[in-house]
């Protein structure tokens, strides 16, 4: 069939265009798909060029000048000139496609997504800890709406090892116990290791831990991602080379890189010569980053370590109220104070502590006091654009959310059209080769992905077509769930999968980290 934008809107109201509706099933892929007239950004940084793209099942069969007999049977899109590229692969992703849809990262070109993130392991039931392999069985016989991977989360494998929370010295047989429990993720698909070193219980594992670690995720070749001990301006550096030093020989990989307190783009260029001196030393080294000020995590991380998990919180109150009272407003003021903190989740969700204090008639600190380091989830305003901007830009730095379909910040359902809209198209910092490459190819080589990320002729059919000038991402802090726009056709492997801000099939697969790539153990 062929079918303009303007056929296809009537169709859709005359109710014919039956496709676009949402649906559980998986979608099938169809008989083909003909994509004409389009720039086809491959996602290597390559200059663009002018080509028709023909999909056959899930695959790019041919790129270059195609007629329509060739492409019999096909569906043909006209693409008018419009960018067509390899899906976006978003490197950090919080959420189980288990038991959610990620439409809304459909809508902003992303056609993969890796959760696992900061330390968690995704768990196949509600009470489940975190059992890889029991997920990936699980994932594998579910239906996505999205391509999934996943890494395994140091905290989540350390409690399924008998470690307790508090232990800052685990015996060899324990280490052994956890070394053993990642092999068997690695060898059953999971892309990596990620810790989560600011929270509990990655805080309180020592380099040691991590090391035997990191030999593991070596033998397999996977990739080992960190959210750092520190990302404070005094200390991230640091932070840095203890990541380095504990994924060792391992491809190394720092998450949602950031400077908490720094402020300029000098102190990025230090940051950045930093990392450079790093790979002149022979360190696989890579990081991601969102286009955002604030990050979003849990309010525990302005709470001292005294007063986290395992010790007993209300324990600490009575014991130790004033001085921990005291500890909250020197970290919220250095955290540029409460109108910082906006809540996410709970019933403050949607506003800032300064509000809460004040509605309540409750000093901040006191309103955190009853909260306690459980209290529910927050954006932080604790970063520099300028600084946070110049990172972005760092050819070894790929374009990763760090959100989820149902969290309150906005990069859950902005990140790519932001990065799209303000980078490439507004202030013009990057090209849109380089733009498209930072969240397909290079995203794709540092998971080992060697069929998707990349447009040519026998990957996989994940592609995104639009024009840049109209994509827009329509999130904010106050309305954190809409849909960017701009994005009008997203294919995931050979079927339409998001076409006119709408979800039409579903046709996403779990995806593992090949097994037959994996090295010898040694």
């Amino acid at each position: 069939m062929h079918w303009s934008r303007r056929e296809f809107l009537a169709a859709m109201a005359a109710g014919t265009a039956t496709a676009c509706l949402p649906f559980a099933g998986r979608a099938e892929a169809p008989p083909g798909l003909l994509i004409r007239d389009v720039r086809v950004v491959d996602g290597t940084g390559a200059a663009a060029r002018t080509a028709d793209v023909l999909v056959r099942g899930d695959t790019v069969q041919r790129i270059g000048r195609i007629s329509a007999r060739s492409a019999r049977g096909a569906r043909i899109v006209e693409g008018g000139g419009r960018v067509l590229a390899p899906g976006f692969i978003d490197l950090h992703v919080h959420g189980n496609p288990l038991r959610q849809s990620y439409a809304s990262h459909l809508a902003m070109g992303a056609t993969t997504v890796v959760v696992g993130q900061d330390g968690s392991s995704p768990s196949a039931g509600e009470d489940e800890a975190g059992d890889v392999p029991a997920w990936l069985d699980a994932m594998a016989r579910h239906a996505p709406d999205i391509n999934v991977a996943t890494t395994s989360g140091h905290g989540s494998l350390r409690r399924l090892a008998g470690i307790d929370d508090g232990t800052r010295d685990p015996s060899p047989a324990q280490l052994e116990r956890l070394a053993a429990l990642l092999d068997a993720d690695l060898g059953a698909g999971s892309f990596g290791l990620s810790t989560g070193l600011e929270y509990v219980p990655g805080r309180y594992a020592a380099t040691a831990e991590l090391a035997a670690l990191g030999r593991v995720v070596a033998r397999h070749d996977a990739v080992a991602m960190s959210h750092l001990r520190s990302e404070d301006d005094d200390a991230v550096e640091d932070a840095i080379r203890e990541h380095i030093d504990a994924s060792r020989p391992a491809r190394t990989h720092i998450s949602h890189l950031k400077v908490v307190y720094g402020k300029g783009e000098a102190r990025a260029e230090r940051l950045l010569a930093e990392l450079q001196r790093h790979r002149d030393a022979g360190v696989p080294l890579t990081a991601d980053a969102y286009p955002y000020s604030a990050s979003y995590t849990g309010i525990g991380i302005v709470f001292p370590e005294w007063a986290l998990p395992p010790n007993d919180y209300a324990r600490v109150l009575a014991t130790r109220r004033d001085e921990l009272r005291h500890a909250l407003e020197q970290r919220m003021t250095r955290r540029n104070g409460p109108d910082a903190l906006l809540f996410g989740t709970g019933p403050h969700a949607g506003k800032t502590l300064a509000q809460v204090a004040e509605a309540t008639g409750e000093a901040y600190a006191d309103v955190l006091l009853a909260l306690g380091p459980r209290g529910g989830n927050a954006a932080h305003f604790v970063m520099d654009d300028a600084l946070q901007a110049r990172l972005m830009q760092d050819p070894f730095v790929a374009i990763a959310s760090d959100g989820s379909p149902e969290g309150r910040h906005p990069r859950g359902h902005g990140t790519f059209a932001k990065w799209i809209e303000d980078f490439a198209m507004r202030d013009a910092r990057v090209s849109i080769e380089e733009a498209v490459r930072k969240a397909t190819g290079l995203p794709a080589s540092i998971l080992g992905l060697t069929d998707r990320g990349v447009l040519r002729e026998g990957a996989k059919a994940d592609l995104v077509l639009f024009d840049p000038a109209r994509v827009r991402a329509r999130a904010d802090y106050v309305d954190p769930f809409q849909h960017a726009e701009g994005f009008d056709l997203v294919v995931v492997n050979g079927v339409p999968a998001f076409e006119l801000g709408e979800r039409v099939g579903v046709a996403g697969r779990l995806l593992r980290h090949r097994a037959e790539d994996a090295r010898p153990s040694t």
